[in-house]
């Protein structure tokens, strides 16, 4: 049997049979306003009880499978307030106003916040293993030889997962500890919709939480959203993203020698219409420097080797600036978001944007940056495109004082999960050998992408990197091992989407949210990144409550008053916990239950970390960094809001109602 689907439907009911046995039988809550309302969760005074429905799932009449028929097929993940527990069944409705009829147990799962679990690239780490039990999971952690013991297990579910020549595929011995795996063939791609709900958090271990999930596919009421065609080999776009200012001649110049090297090598390789580049230039405001012509602009669309001809041509005719911008930042966010906007990325199954400059991008506050998205949410952005951004930094020593925050800038843009990035600087100590260098790593990245290219359509399946670079290796060896590391995750999603990989059907299990070989090792890197499932309706919600709270708060001068802080951490909490809540127009706050609203969330955003005090003790600058953070937040909800392509409908025509998986870094 199938590992990764070795519980499937059936094992569901035995969950929730546990589940609702154990199951305190809470008196319904008194809700304003309604007679009656939903159970509520255990120990809590104002938080309800909510289920999560699976595909198949349908509503009765009354508690029995012969029941009238009110609702044959619930819409998959629905969020249902739980009011009545009989047996088998949950009385259900889709708010806290009134039930709508009863659910068999065994077609949902406990939702009990809104948290999520989505599997982080596949960028130097192991499958995700989903244990039997927290004991298991606690032994291998605890063990002295933990690493050769996960080996072990990895070794056996990849075999148990893999059919054998004849179609069958292994057994794993009952006293296996690990109950499913994440496909090591191939990641489950970031655009098939999924849940993975938090059930229950131990924090056994110091830097690593221990989670029990459940993992639920919806099969084929969801459809993977693939902009690019399955069929045929895959085919890799890259997009050059250069700074044109008027320190960036050699750079320029070196980065029309590169595309040819590699034009070149494609043609001797034969995959002439697998590999196309893309060239986009940026500067700086033209309002604040009218000499500089523009602020962005795409110098060549996508163009393979068969048709490099007249991107060449237009490459050789960009000019660096002969004006200085009004600020050492130039405008680099405009033209990363032009490339992701812009390009016809349609044909390219990989995606690639490689940002080359020699400064930070333009800061939040400055009043002449184009793109309201700051650089967190501009990566969140382009990965939701699947789009992979590498920030290639220039160090020249007339930059010493920005190389800083340019850095700390990119390494944001270029984030993979954790601490991990694709950032790569190039020391320029003078504009020689910063280009001799910049060249060097360029083509090697490129060289990486096409050998990805070329192993893939050969039928070659790449090794994971070894993760150790030197400590004093070259920019052209941590180029090399980047590039490596990069292609492998490409062709991991590359396959995972040919091959529809769907994420483990599971319904009780462990898992840690680091991986687990970096932590053997004793280090750190998730292996999940935790999400918030919401609808547009509730989105929308977010984004006018933030707005109005932000403009009040600055039309009054009092962005540092008790007020603003609890309003924007009410709106936050609500989000995380049950968005679909009746407030009656007042925050969490004012209700008097924001504090067991955040009380037990596994995970908290960025303003749930701060207490209030430390929210008085900010002087106005960082207040007004706060305020700029999450005004790029509502930028990003726009871009959420109109990103109708990864919005799942799961056929309902009311817009309002698709659902969206926001990464919890994305609230406030």
């Amino acid at each position: 049997m199938h590992l990764s689907v070795r519980l499937c439907l059936p094992l569901f009911a035995t969950l929730c049979l546990c589940l609702a046995a154990a199951a305190a039988q809470a008196e319904p809550a008194s809700v304003p306003g309604y007679s009656s309302g939903p159970l509520l969760q255990q120990g809590k005074k104002s938080l309800f009880q909510r289920v999560v429905s699976h595909p198949g799932a349908s509503l009765r009449a009354e508690p029995r499978a012969d029941a009238t028929v009110l609702q044959k097929a619930v819409v998959p993940f629905t969020v249902l307030y739980v009011y009545a527990r009989q047996g088998d069944w949950l009385r259900v409705g889709p708010s806290a106003s009134q039930p709508a009829g009863w659910l068999e147990a065994a077609h949902a799962t406990d939702w009990n916040q809104s948290l999520t679990l989505l599997f982080t690239p596949r960028t130097g780490r192991d499958p995700v293993l989903f244990f039997k039990t927290e004991q298991a999971l606690n032994a291998l952690c605890s063990a002295e030889d933990m690493e050769k013991q996960l080996d072990a297990l990895l070794k056996t579910a990849s075999a148990s997962a893999k059919p054998a020549r004849n179609g069958a595929t292994a057994d794993a011995p009952s006293t296996f500890p690990v109950i499913a795996s994440e496909p090591g063939d191939g990641a489950v791609s970031e655009k098939r919709f999924y849940l993975m709900p938090i059930l229950a958090m131990r924090d056994t271990f110091d830097g690593v939480k221990f989670l029990r999930v459940a993992s639920i596919d919806p099969g084929d009421y969801a459809k993977s959203k693939n902009a690019q065609p399955r069929n045929g080999l895959p085919k890799t776009g890259i997009a050059i993203v250069i700074d044109t200012s008027i320190s960036m001649k050699p750079y320029i110049e070196q980065s029309l020698n590169v595309v040819r090297q590699v034009y070149d090598k494609i043609e001797r390789d034969k995959m002439a219409d697998n590999v196309g580049f893309a060239v986009v230039a940026f500067r700086s405001s033209t309002t604040a420097t009218q000499g500089l012509e523009y602020v962005s602009r795409v110098i060549s669309d996508f163009a393979t080797a068969e048709n490099r001809k007249n991107l060449e041509e237009e490459l050789a005719q960009v000019r660096e600036a002969t004006v200085s911008s009004h600020d050492f930042n130039e405008d680099s966010l405009a033209g990363v978001y032009k490339a992701v906007e812009e390009l016809n990325w349609s044909e390219y199954s990989s995606r690639l944007i490689l940002l080359i400059t020699d400064a930070g991008p333009l800061s939040g506050d400055d009043k002449y940056a184009s793109v309201r998205m700051g650089v967190n949410e501009l990566n969140d952005f382009a990965r939701q495109k699947g789009i992979w951004i590498t920030a290639l930094h220039v160090k020249s020593p007339g930059g010493s004082r920005n190389h800083g925050y340019a850095e700390q800038s990119y390494r944001a843009l270029s984030r993979l999960s954790g601490n991990r990035s694709n950032y790569l600087a190039v020391s320029a100590p003078t504009p020689a050998e910063g280009a001799r260098q910049f060249a060097a790593v360029t083509k090697t990245l490129a060289d990486g992408m096409v050998d990805m290219v070329k192993n893939t359509a050969s039928g070659r399946i790449m090794t994971r990197p070894r993760d150790e670079t030197p400590q004093r290796a070259t920019p052209e060896q941590r180029a090399a091992q980047l590039a490596a590391t990069l292609g492998y995750a490409m062709q991991l999603e590359y396959l995972g989407r040919t091959r529809e990989n769907q994420a483990p059907s599971v319904v009780n299990s462990w898992i840690a949210d680091m991986d687990l070989k970096r932590l053997a090792r004793h280090e750190q890197s998730p292996s999940v990144e935790v999400a918030v499932l919401l609808t547009k309706n509730q989105l929308n919600d977010l984004s006018a409550q933030l707005k109005a709270i932000i403009d009040n708060a600055e039309r009054t001068k009092k962005t540092d008053s008790r007020d603003f802080f609890q309003g924007i951490l009410s709106a936050s909490a609500r989000m995380a916990r049950d968005p679909s809540l009746p407030t009656q127009g007042k925050n969490l706050a004012e209700l008097g239950i924001l504090s067991e609203f955040l009380d037990g969330l596994p995970y908290k955003s960025d303003i749930m970390l701060l207490r209030e005090e430390d929210w008085y003790r900010m002087s106005i600058g960082e207040q007004t960094a706060f305020i700029n953070r999450l005004k790029s937040r509502l930028a990003r909800y726009e871009e959420y809001d109109r990103d109708r392509a990864n919005w799942e409908s799961f056929g309902q025509s009311n817009a309002g109602d698709w659902v969206y998986r926001v990464p919890l870094s994305m609230l406030p």
